[in-house]
């Protein structure tokens, strides 16, 4: 389970999330490193309002840049780490009012070893070529 506690969306960007058709809006936190990354991913309805094309396009491109800003600034994600790759997801389904929130992390896991291979050190003429 995810230590982050989803924060109430704010209504300017809730209202026009409506408007253009969402059905959910996932933030997908990273860090490990000592930085912190999000990238927004937004879900619409199969169905729609009925919205040109391009105006569309235009209109969910600019609601996920307004959603980066915000949520930087909200959650205040800093990434710091010792180098292992870990996050927190945090989604918000328009639809039926719920949020949820998840947390995942990466572990290196060693292979069987193999043994017994043999190799040569190059000679003076195999690093001329």
């Amino acid at each position: 389970m995810s230590e982050l506690s989803p924060i109430n969306l704010p209504k300017a960007i809730f209202n026009r999330a409506v408007e253009l058709g969402v059905k959910s809006i996932t933030l997908n936190f990273r860090g490990g490193n000592d930085e912190g990354y999000l990238d927004v991913f937004i879900v619409e309805k199969k169905d729609p309002k009925q919205l040109k094309p391009a105006e569309r396009s235009q209109g969910i491109s600019g609601l996920e840049a307004e959603i980066q800003s915000w949520a930087d600034d909200a959650y205040d994600y800093s990434g710091a780490g010792d180098g292992t790759e870990y996050g927190d997801d945090v989604t918000y389904n328009l639809e039926n009012m719920k949020a949820s929130t998840s947390s995942w992390c990466m572990e290196r896991v060693d292979g069987e070893e193999t043994t017994g291979i043999d190799f040569k050190a190059e000679t003076e003429d195999d690093e001329d070529e």
